[in-house]
């Protein structure tokens, strides 16, 4: 049995064109799994695989000759492409100008995102590395600002009814067990949120999704690398950007609709199939500020050994 996701539990399969595979032994040097091996000059299954075929897909796609081909965990032959040339592809320069432009927008123009941008968008997402095939990663799309703004305030409501999460009895009594460091950050930022997000909701005001005409929320499964659902809701930032939308991050939603019958609910209204570990919503929209210069960032820390 190969390592479970929600989408497979099962191994893939390997199977190979002996009239066309000439044994270059390319589909061997890229499995790391030890699926498959030369015995005696020829290509097999190998008796020892470390998990059992997970369906990266990299001997298939390696092979020279259309001699490999991956069936289950949601991959089949079918799924290949060829590569587009290296020339089409951005270089250095023309992708650290498109970092550098990035900025966080939260004022967006009455313009809609039409569904072939979102497609776009979409489809950049899905080629995001993951921990582990078949993605584990879910989507979902609030593809107008009617939804967006619905969301919203909804969320504002949820938390309206999950106020004694930041009361002062509550953080007194979590503190010796959840620590100094998450503490501070329930007192100095969970807490004065709720209360803004709350109080701007009871005017009609959405400060949560910003009223953007677009956003989604990738979110994982107990199955998922946590890394999973931020690298594709960062992949479709950028694409985003690409496309002259401007974008931004919410990290507030997702970590306080994981645990509680409220939460459940809640999830369940907007069709959420799962917790996770991680999650990310972004925001999309065309901007109507246009800013002139950018800020540099570092990191915490950077050493080199």
């Amino acid at each position: 049995m190969a390592i479970p996701t929600t989408r497979a539990k099962e191994k893939a399969s390997i199977l190979i064109d002996y009239n066309k595979c000439t044994v270059c032994g390319k589909c061997v040097e890229v499995c790391k799994d030890f699926s498959i091996e030369i015995r005696e000059g020829k290509l097999v299954i190998s008796d020892n695989p470390l998990f059992g075929c997970i369906g990266c897909g990299h001997c298939m796609a390696v092979c020279p000759t259309g001699a490999i081909e991956i069936k289950g965990r949601e991959i089949s032959s079918a799924d290949i492409y060829p590569l587009p040339d290296s020339s089409a592809a951005c270089g250095y320069e023309q992708l650290s100008a498109l970092l550098e432009r990035r900025r966080s927008i939260r004022e967006f123009s009455e313009k809609g995102v039409s569904a072939d941008v979102i497609e776009k968008i979409l489809n950049a997402a899905r080629t995001s590395p993951m921990g582990l095939p078949p993605s584990d990663v879910n989507v979902l799309v609030l593809g107008s600002r009617e939804a967006v703004r619905g969301f919203g305030l909804d969320f504002c409501n949820y938390l309206n009814e999950m106020k004694w999460f930041v009361s002062r009895w509550f953080l007194a009594l979590m503190r010796p067990l959840w620590g100094k460091a998450n503490d501070e950050m329930f007192r100095g930022f969970i807490k004065p949120m709720f209360k803004f997000f709350i109080k701007e909701s009871s005017r009609g005001v959405n400060m949560v999704t910003y009223d953007a005409p677009l956003a989604m929320y990738f979110y994982g499964s107990p199955y998922t690398d946590p890394a999973d659902p931020i690298i594709a809701a960062t992949v479709a930032m950028y694409a985003a950007e690409s496309l002259g939308l401007g974008t931004c991050m919410i990290g507030s939603v997702h970590p306080l609709i994981q645990n509680g019958k409220k939460a459940k609910q809640f999830r369940e209204k907007y069709k959420i199939k799962y917790t996770s570990r991680e999650g990310l919503i972004v925001l999309f929209g065309y901007p109507t500020v246009k800013y002139k210069k950018g800020i540099k960032r570092t990191f915490a820390s950077e050493i080199h050994l």
